[in-house]
Formats: C-alpha cells, structure tokens, sequence
C-alpha cells in the first residue's frame, strides 16, 4: 500500500490554516490592525513550522493549506500579492496543495468560509482524501468548527483561554487536542 492511503488509495492529510498557524501576524501600523501580511516581504515563517511540516509528511499525510483569505475584497492587497505570498510559503514548506475562499462575509455568502466545510469537502472530492483519517489544525474556533464538520480530526493551537472555551463549546467547535504551536502539533497527528 503507497504511504499515505488506505485500502482504498484514499489519501490522508493535515489541512493547516495559515495565518497564526504557519506565519506570523503583521501589525499593520497604518490600518491600526494585527491581520495577515499584506506583501510578500511581510510573509515570515512561526518557528519550527519547516520542521513540523516535514514531520507531518514523513508520518504519511499530505500537507494542504485551508484559509479565508478576504484581503483582496478588503483592498489590503491583489490577487498578484496573494499569489506571492502563495509561492513563496509553498517554496519554503513543500506544501502540496492551497485553497483560498477569497469571499467576505459582508459581501458575499458562500460554502467555503470557514467555519463552514466547503474548502475541505471540496480537497476531499479534488484531491480523493479521506476526511476522518485526517486532520484540521488551526488556531481559531472557525478552524476548529470546520474541522469538526468535514469529519476530521481537530488540533487548536495556541492556550485555550475561558472565553475561546465556550466560544468552542457555543460552536460545536471542541478541539480533539490543544497544542503550543504546529511543531507541537505535528507531534500529535498518528
């Protein structure tokens, strides 16, 4: 059997977010926010993220990036910049496949924001991953929420605060575990 599938040559992934996840949040002085870097330049990697990804691929699973990504609409920055920053996360971490929702809420209703399940249902269908044998990591409830409802296994990152707790528990967002960061993660995924 090639590593990575089960019987039925279905593929086992970890769906990482990005922001928070894999790279750092940018304070953004002008807009007076902490978001997701709004250039290429800004993209800088968390500690151990390179080594947590290899991590995850040495135990078998595929590595699939899963983020609302709403800059665009937002006018932070263009689909080129995006595109960018794509390349250059993709370049440094091997990652093997990344799907965007690039809708806003305000704008536009759709199935793949998370916390919705739609970009994972849809990996899944593209890319004939098995969603139970899988993996959601992220550092949000919607992260989580979307996790749970595709099916996967769920790793929080980050310390679970009182408040985040019942906002988890509001959402049927519980996490199957916590973890410090994604090298802490990787530890976990089996």
């Amino acid at each position: 059997m090639p590593e990575g599938k089960n019987r039925e040559g279905k593929l086992k992934a970890v769906f990482l977010d990005r922001d928070g996840v894999l790279n750092k949040l940018v304070y953004h002085k002008e807009a007076g926010i902490i978001d997701s870097p709004f250039t290429a330049r800004q993209f800088r990697l968390l500690p151990k993220t390179k080594e947590a990804v290899e991590i995850i691929r040495k135990k078998g699973f595929r590595t699939i990036v899963i983020s609302n990504q709403p800059g665009i609409l937002k006018g932070n920055f263009t689909k080129k910049t995006l595109m960018e920053i794509t390349g250059k996360m993709t370049k440094k971490l091997g990652i093997d496949a990344v799907y965007y929702c690039l809708h806003h809420p305000d704008f536009m209703k759709c199935s793949c924001r998370k916390p919705k399940a739609g970009l994972l249902l849809k990996v899944a269908r593209e890319m004939n991953v098995e969603l139970k044998n899988s993996f959601m990591v992220g550092d949000s409830w919607m992260d989580i929420a979307a996790g749970k409802k595709a099916g996967c296994r769920t790793i929080l990152l980050g310390n679970a605060k009182c408040d985040m707790c019942r906002l988890l528990r509001r959402n049927n967002a519980v996490p199957d575990n916590i973890a410090k960061n994604l090298y802490e993660a990787a530890k976990l995924i089996a």
